[in-house]
């Protein structure tokens, strides 16, 4: 693995401190999949279980979709990958799928996530709401919640990439 992250600042202030975090987290996911073709990517960790790294990417594009569109701002342009007969389908796998359509896609869902959180501070409320709760959700928790989600599923990815290849880091 090559990819090198970014260490979030250690006297930064709070929104910088949590945007720090969740990109340190974005691009461990990026270096655990570094390196691995598309074949390698879609190996699953252990039978009868479909997690995949390429499926982890994929569900994380869902995850920056959900929270950063739907969510935060009110804008529910739809699944990715999953759909309401298929709700696991960003790791249900075929031989059409790859790296390159699974990264630019989630790479997109980064770039949408900054821009909107970018109108928001950590207090404001979101426009949308969670499926999980009527309650309004502000940008602290989402940030929080984000960094939850990448750093369960980013030990997830270490396993696998071990499984793959031997790779282990941090």
């Amino acid at each position: 693995m090559t990819k090198q992250r970014t260490e979030p600042a250690t006297d930064a202030d709070e929104r910088s401190m949590l945007e720090g975090w969740l990109d340190y987290h974005r691009e461990t996911l990026e270096m655990k999949c570094a390196g691995l073709d598309d074949a390698q990517l879609k190996t699953a960790s252990v039978e009868p279980s479909e997690l995949s790294l390429l499926g982890l990417v994929r569900h994380m594009a869902e995850v920056e979709r959900g929270w950063f569109r739907k969510v935060l701002v009110g804008d529910d342009p739809g699944p990715i990958y999953y759909s309401e007969e298929d709700r696991d389908g960003e790791f249900h796998l075929t031989d059409a799928d790859t790296w390159d359509e699974a990264y630019a896609t989630w790479q997109a869902e980064i770039g949408i996530a900054r821009r909107n959180a970018a109108r928001f501070t950590l207090d404001d409320a979101g426009e949308g709401r969670s499926k999980f709760t009527e309650d309004p959700i502000n940008l602290r928790w989402i940030y929080t919640h984000m960094i939850e989600e990448y750093a369960r599923h980013n030990g997830h990815a270490d396993l696998i990439r071990e499984r793959i290849d031997g790779a282990t880091g941090e």
